[in-house]
């Protein structure tokens, strides 16, 4: 058995998410039937850093790829990089040992949350950030997001949690700023951007997030209501998960020493 560390970026526009399904276009369905094409006579396998929800986009993500009975031939990087859709992009491949297990590897992860407000955009700005047609007060949503730093019980912000679901967590950085990572000639004059860091995060996290603050920012609830929420045991149910298209794990930063 050989291992591989490869990093990995994608759109996910058209991708129901990463993890392999029947009869639906995913990321990892793409990357099964690209080695399958480059390797045909040896056996692998590909386990990724983390899942990704259907549209959610990738700029910098690991997957460890096994590689059984055989070793990589020279041209595989080149070869595989040229065969994966326009739309997925191997940045690197690196040997790794059988101790190394991307699952159980600490990681800190940073998701982006692209919006604008509150004019309909260019139909090229879907992809890549969300459309609030509505005023929003952004001086506020930036006050509270700083509220999400910290250790927590992340309860209410838990997609449909179980009993046995842990929702204690600790964010290292939140912050609403002004969009400067990306620009396009299609772009609106103001784009803004949720950055979030933190060692893991549960599944709609970021979008149940967003859609507090954009609650926040029309008025609808106010900044109490927001720290109610980090309360767990207070038990609110949040019903606005913000529309997928917007977030993108934008970095996996693996700690040294693997």
């Amino acid at each position: 058995m050989n291992y591989y560390l490869i990093e990995l970026q994608y759109l996910g526009f058209r991708y129901h998410g990463w993890q392999k399904q029947p009869d639906v276009k995913t990321v990892e369905n793409q990357l099964r039937k690209t080695l399958g094409f480059v390797l045909p006579d040896i056996r692998t396998k590909v386990i990724a850093a983390g899942r990704t929800d259907a549209m959610v986009s990738v700029n910098k993500t690991f997957i460890e790829l096994f590689v059984y009975e055989a070793d990589l031939p020279e041209d595989f990087f080149e070869r595989f990089n040229l065969n994966l859709p326009a739309d997925i992009r191997a940045i690197s491949i690196e040997k790794v040992d059988e101790k190394f297990n991307i699952i159980q590897h600490p990681k800190q992860k940073e998701y982006a949350y692209f919006f604008t407000f509150p004019e309909k955009v260019h139909p090229f700005c879907a992809p890549y950030m969300t459309t609030i047609q509505d005023h929003l007060n952004l001086e506020l949503m930036q006050e509270a997001a700083r509220l999400f730093e910290g250790e927590h019980d992340f309860y209410s912000y838990a997609f449909r949690p179980k009993p046995t679901t842990q929702t204690q967590g600790k964010i290292d950085f939140c912050k609403i700023e002004t969009n400067t990572q990306y620009t396009a000639n299609f772009f609106p004059e103001n784009s803004y951007v949720l950055r979030v860091k933190g060692n893991g995060f549960k599944r709609h996290q970021i979008r149940l997030m967003m859609g507090v603050l954009i609650d926040l920012g029309k008025g609808k609830i106010d900044l109490d209501f927001v720290k109610q929420t980090l309360d767990g045991s207070q038990k609110v149910k949040l019903e606005h998960v913000a529309p997928a298209s917007g977030l993108q794990l934008y970095d996996v930063q693996l700690t040294k020493g693997f």
